[in-house]
């Protein structure tokens, strides 16, 4: 729970970062790229010490839709990064507000299925 917690609120940092750079008209810059990375890497975390739970125990959950959000939730913030570094304009900060919002619903949602 903990670790849903600093997903969380990493998340909901870089989507106000993000959006303050929308209000502004400003691209993405480095440092937050870097927490995206800071993001992807508890993400990391968090689906290896999910498999490890998983493997064991039975926690009545089905695989294929807690591993769908799993790659999906994955999968976001490199992706938005890489859209962000090319794109140079206030779009890319549109692009990571959307994929920071995303990883908070992701993560709920996850919360939800593990009961």
């Amino acid at each position: 729970m903990v670790l849903s917690v600093l997903i969380w609120l990493s998340a909901a940092v870089t989507l106000a970062w993000s959006l303050l750079f929308v209000a502004k008209d400003r691209a993405v810059i480095l440092r937050q790229l870097f927490a995206a990375g800071v993001i992807e890497t508890l993400l990391t975390v968090q689906a290896v010490s999910s498999a490890v739970m998983l493997l064991r125990q039975d926690r009545g959950i089905e695989a294929w839709e807690f591993w769908g959000y799993v790659f999906t939730i994955m999968v976001i913030m490199p992706g938005a990064a890489l859209w962000a570094f090319a794109e140079r304009t206030k779009w890319s900060s549109v692009v990571l507000a959307v994929a920071s919002f995303t990883v908070i619903f992701l993560q709920f949602r996850l919360i939800q299925l593990w009961g």
